[in-house]
């Protein structure tokens, strides 16, 4: 089984934990990953993590979270997307539900991402959290290139609008959670080209790594509980979502691929 984590966060990692995390990745069958940039004080770090691995892709941008911080270098994104293991722009969109950031800042850096988006042709990296109606109506006004809605766990309606997009849906440890059944009733209905899968680690083990930090090689569970879902094996939907990562992300393509042995 060849699996993609397509949405981590493997700076939050010490250095002295990072080569066991990475290890027990690979023994999982982990191949490829995609660490994720959510502050630019801190992308050289994120960066530093991508150059040390062939199959290791990073993003750039700001997290909602920081917005209120970080407003005033959005500028540098699309300068710092021109690194070679730069893929994609993000993580960026908007969280109503923690309001770290004022909400009409989060929107503006936000629509910068956009931008950055349309200017390198990379894809859009959007958390949305209590903001699905907002989120919606920003990607319809800015029109970014296709991207990906990531750890998606909520309603019908943004699933639809960013499927309608070209977007695609990334999947994390909540759609194996007890409480999940209304995120497993969309998740159904989702084409499979469209589906990716990510564990978001540190955040969100999956069942049944419930109250453990989360690391790439708990992505097997998600998967599992996809496969499942979608009534696939689970080697085929390991390489479904595989095969789409490297579509959205088509710079991340590699012929250098790490031994799972």
């Amino acid at each position: 089984m060849t699996l993609v984590d397509s949405h981590c966060h493997l700076d939050y990692a010490t250095p002295e934990e990072r080569p066991e995390i990475l290890a027990r990745a690979r023994r999982a069958g982990v191949e490829t990953m995609l660490t994720i940039g959510t502050k630019l004080g801190e992308f050289a770090g994120v960066r530093a993590i991508a150059e040390s691995d062939p199959n290791i892709w990073c993003s750039v941008g700001i997290h909602p979270h920081e917005a209120a911080v970080e407003a005033d270098r959005v500028s540098q994104i699309t300068a710092l997307a021109r690194h070679e293991k730069v893929v994609g722009i993000g993580e960026t969109g908007l969280d109503f539900h923690y309001d770290h950031s004022p909400q009409d800042l989060q929107a503006l850096v936000f629509r910068a991402h956009c931008a950055a988006s349309r200017e390198t042709n990379y894809p859009l990296i959007v958390h949305s959290r209590a903001a699905d109606a907002e989120t919606i109506a920003i990607l319809r006004e800015e029109k970014p290139p296709p991207g990906v809605i990531h750890c998606f766990s909520t309603g019908r309606a943004l699933a639809e609008a960013a499927l309608a997009m070209g977007f695609y849906i990334s999947l994390s440890g909540i759609i194996t959670f007890k409480n999940a059944g209304d995120l497993r009733d969309i998740v159904a209905d989702i084409p499979l080209d469209r589906l990716l899968i990510e564990t978001d680690a540190p955040y969100l083990a999956p069942v049944p790594m419930r109250g453990k930090r989360n690391e790439p090689a708990f992505i097997v569970h998600t998967a599992a509980a996809v496969a499942a879902l979608k009534g696939v094996a689970p080697d085929d939907l390991a390489q479904i979502t595989a095969e789409n990562f490297f579509r959205l992300f088509n710079k991340a393509r590699n012929p250098k691929v790490v031994s799972c042995a």
